[in-house]
């Protein structure tokens, strides 16, 4: 039987760890060109990059590192041992610089913040030396085998980290910190349900943990749980009320309210206090521009980039405006900062997309592609996406539904959901406004709480969405009536209200059964224009097919599939707006809209510009002006860089 690559690797590791680093170096060449996946390519090159360190070969060792992260560019430890060979080469600023990027990354490396502590002592870092110190108490507090839990977690080795997490709770069933490492493994695995369980029981357990709270209270936004969210927010303010932490919180879930009021009130507080929160500054942009206040959002960006020069977001988010041009100053100052070694990755990919959004508005456009695709690539490589459990997923909705499904047999039969769904980019944004501009219906926002439901679902029976079809009409209205009632703080009093949350036609089967008299648009773009465009943008939360070309064409021939399938089971319940038929006949598309929500004509849909709301998306600036033509055919620009994206267009059309 042929060895595992892992098998391959055992006898490397222990010769490493007897001191012979020149064995090592002799089997790993002939193991490197067996490395398949990224991962085992990784693991390869950082065995190598340590023994050549080991050697004192420290040129060679920080090659093998650079190709290291040049395709896991979030490896803690890869920057750890540049940090080791940085400080044997008497460059201790680099050294510094490397063991900050690894904490960043990894924040369980202990010998990493034991070097950080050393620096910051010396350097006379009162501040920073304060985290530091309270990060390694935290980290030398946990039992081993969960410390060890966070550090594979943070390596991106989630299956083995839950492992490890799962088998200590066996031991110790609610053991805080186990407890907190599951959620975030569950987290990122995308559990979303099981995390908010354990962070919730956490809390429960131990309603003066700090971290639990503050971790339930992040899940709690992540999940569009904002009711809730404010709930556990004005209890921990009752006894500190002034913890910045918690305070932030309450400000982002009173944006996701649509109290932005009251949101920027707590914000601009928080700045008096502190005026050095670039963060900080950037939220209070975001609820400014939801607002309409876009100068004021403008100024609050460019402070928050002021005073912290190498904060990405803040560029970033002057170039999500789609109305701010940079000059050339702050171009160069841009290009200049990622020429440095010490900007975060997180920073690095902000400033990537902010360059190309520049670049493009100069019609610079082959360099403008040069910094899309770099900052695509970085995210793609931190993310972990795989488009065949994507695809996979999708297919089993189609497997999983017929049309016999959805004859009359139970669910919500009330009619005030209009479902707006497709792919980002496509022109839903523009939709909702004009369908939020009647006054018989009210615009919310991108609503998480379908898939909330879906992700409960998970855990019944044969699983979601083979379980769809056993649901019994009674499960299938309380849903629907749970689903309404989550719903209805984010409504106003309109007979009908708009969930505008793109990702939503993946479940299409389950609405139609809990809500089998909604109303669903499928808002639908050209695919090239639809995909680029999908591609140039930097979402804050999720789509991450949306950073690789092939990736992204792949998903868009999916999303057709699994769009002509809904249409087949559920004839004459969807409805298709093409974006480019709205560009072209505004009035006709309008009256086509309103007749399938059953909805009289008004002209102040016509007038959807002038209609003030709150919008949170990446078109909130667009979709208040009237119709133009601008983004039409801007990827044509980039035509000649988009093979990729058109062959995959083709090999996996439907």
């Amino acid at each position: 039987m042929q060895a595992t690559f892992q098998q391959q690797l055992l006898p490397i590791k222990q010769a490493i760890q007897q001191g012979q680093f020149e064995l090592a170096l002799s089997q790993l060449s002939g193991v490197l060109p067996k490395a398949v996946s990224v991962p085992e390519q990784a693991e390869a090159l950082y065995l190598q990059s340590v023994s050549c360190r080991l050697l004192q070969h420290y040129e060679q060792a920080l090659t093998h590192l650079a190709g290291l992260l040049a395709i896991r560019p979030d490896y803690g430890r890869a920057y750890q041992e540049q940090a080791y060979c940085y400080l044997a080469m008497q460059q201790p600023k680099a050294a510094a610089t490397a063991f900050y990027r690894a904490t960043q990354c990894n924040p369980a490396l202990v010998p990493s913040w034991r070097q950080l502590i050393s620096i910051y002592t010396q350097q006379q870092q009162s501040q920073a030396l304060l985290i530091a110190n309270e990060q390694l108490a935290y980290l030398q507090g946990l039992p081993k085998p969960v410390l060890g839990g966070y550090d594979l977690m943070y390596e991106g080795e989630l299956h083995t980290a839950e492992q490890v997490a799962r088998r200590y709770l066996q031991q110790d069933k609610h053991h805080p910190d186990a407890m907190l490492l599951l959620a975030e493994i569950g987290l990122k695995l995308k559990v979303y349900h099981d995390a908010e369980f354990l962070l919730e029981s956490c809390c429960a357990l131990y309603p003066d943990n700090q971290r639990a709270r503050q971790s339930y209270l992040d899940v709690l936004l992540k999940l569009g749980k904002f009711d809730l969210a404010l709930e556990q927010t004005a209890a921990l303010l009752t006894n500190s009320p002034d913890n910045t932490n918690v305070l932030v919180a309450k400000a982002h879930a009173q944006v996701g309210r649509g109290q932005l009021d009251e949101a920027i009130s707590v914000y601009r507080q928080l700045l008096t206090d502190n005026p050095k929160r670039a963060g900080v500054m950037v939220a209070l942009g975001h609820a400014l521009k939801a607002r309409g206040d876009i100068d004021a959002a403008i100024t609050a960006y460019q402070q928050a980039a002021a005073c912290e020069p190498e904060y990405g977001d803040a560029y970033w988010s002057l170039a999500n405006t789609k109305t701010y041009r940079f000059g050339d100053d702050a171009l160069a100052r841009m290009s200049q900062m990622l020429a440095a070694n010490d900007v975060g990755m997180e920073d690095r990919v902000h400033l990537h997309f902010a360059l190309g959004k520049a670049l493009e508005d100069g019609h610079r456009y082959a360099e403008s592609f040069e910094y899309y695709a770099k900052g695509n690539e970085l995210k793609r490589l931190t993310s972990g996406f795989d488009i065949q459990r994507t695809e996979q997923a999708m297919q089993a909705q189609i497997e999983a539904t017929s049309a016999t499904m959805f004859a009359p047999s139970g669910g919500e039969l009330r009619p005030d959901p209009i479902f707006i769904v497709g792919l980002p980019r496509a022109g839903s944004t523009l939709l909702e406004q004009i369908l939020a501009s009647h006054p018989l219906v009210d615009g919310t926002m991108e609503l998480h709480d379908i898939m909330g439901i879906a992700s409960v679902l998970t855990a019944v029976g044969e699983g979601y969405p083979r379980n769809l079809a056993s649901l019994s009409p009674e499960h299938k209205q309380h849903l629907g009536q749970q689903y309404l009632q989550q719903t209805q703080s984010y409504r106003g009093s309109a007979p009908f209200f708009i969930d505008k949350m793109p990702n939503n036609f993946i479940h299409i089967g389950l609405i139609k059964s809990i809500l089998p008299n909604a109303k669903i648009i499928d808002a639908r773009r050209e695919p090239m224009a639809c995909c680029f465009s999908g591609f140039k943008q930097l979402f804050g939360e999720g789509q991450e097919f949306s950073y690789g070309l092939t990736d992204i064409g792949r998903y868009y021939r999916s999303y057709e599939k699994l769009m002509a399938h809904w249409h087949t089971v559920l004839p004459g319940h969807i409805l298709t707006v093409q974006h480019e038929d709205v560009i072209d006949d505004l009035e006709g598309q309008v009256k086509r809209i309103l007749d399938f929500c059953g909805l009289p004509f008004d002209h102040a849909c016509l007038r959807f510009y002038e209609t003030e709301r709150v919008i949170k998306t990446p078109s909130s600036e667009q979709v208040r002006q009237p119709i133009n033509r601008k983004g039409m055919d801007q990827w044509k620009h980039f035509a000649p860089y988009l093979d990729e994206l058109t062959q995959a267009l083709d090999e996996y059309a439907c």
